[in-house]
């Protein structure tokens, strides 16, 4: 099983003083994950290289409505010229600031775009099992590997049964399922309206749950021949690493 962490591009100090925690704390820790965020101007192509020098397995996120035509190839050969051959592909929310150009971009746009020019590079997709109905989000699976993808990222999940369901339909790919801690009423909020998650009956909004979740949801992973990434957001990120070592 392979166990990744994902780290926030506030700052290049910022991100190799967190990349720095997460070797020296989650010695299980083997690659790190990067999303791209507009808010910030440090871009996760970039950010990668900063952490590679510290857990060389380092894969960013591409907001595929962000890339006019040959962007993201060139984006792609600067990483493998840097010696990062993964990447994951969201689709990307629309900014903000709506004076940011965007693009009619389908993440399996890009996917086909980069698997035809770099067959070398690994390119993972998004798989969310609250976003829609599982048929829905079945035919997006079956539309984004007919593009290329090699795997999927898995929006964070909270309740075992749903892994197991998941886990089904994701059989057969490599996937790498999201576990991130969810501290206090105002963060379960945040995660059920923007996210649209529905928390198990017995969840609790502490760190004590969070990660004795965390350390379940690894061991039915390990057992599926999964791959986990850890989203260690509004949390002390040592302290949380090192409960589930």
């Amino acid at each position: 099983m392979r166990l990744s962490v994902e780290l926030v591009p506030k700052s290049a100090e910022e991100l190799a003083s967190h990349a720095l925690i997460v070797r020296s704390t989650l010695a299980a820790a083997t690659a790190i994950n990067i999303p791209d965020l507009t808010r910030f101007e440090l871009r996760s192509w970039d950010a990668c290289q900063v952490t590679s020098r510290i857990i060389p397995a380092s894969i960013p996120h591409l907001r595929a409505i962000d890339f006019a035509p040959g962007e993201a190839e060139a984006v792609a050969e600067r990483l493998l010229r840097a010696g990062l051959g993964e990447v994951l592909v969201v689709r990307g929310d629309p900014p903000h600031d709506l004076r940011r150009r965007t693009y009619p971009n389908t993440s399996e746009d890009v996917i086909h775009r980069l698997k035809s020019r770099f067959p070398e590079l690994v390119v993972y997709a998004a798989y969310d099992p609250y976003r829609a109905g599982f048929r829905e989000e079945l035919e997006g699976v079956k539309r984004k590997a007919e593009a290329g993808a090699d795997g999927f990222f898995t929006q964070p999940i909270f309740d075992l049964n749903l892994l197991r369901i998941c886990a089904d339909i994701l059989h057969g790919f490599n996937v790498f399922w999201g576990i991130a801690p969810v501290l206090g009423e105002k963060a379960r909020a945040y995660w059920e309206v923007t996210n649209k998650v529905v928390f198990p009956r017995e969840f609790e909004a502490t760190l004590a749950w969070n990660t004795a979740f965390a350390r379940q949801a690894m061991d039915l992973v390990r057992q599926a021949g999964g791959n986990v990434y850890l989203m260690p957001i509004r949390v002390d990120l040592k302290k949380y690493l090192a409960e589930l070592t």
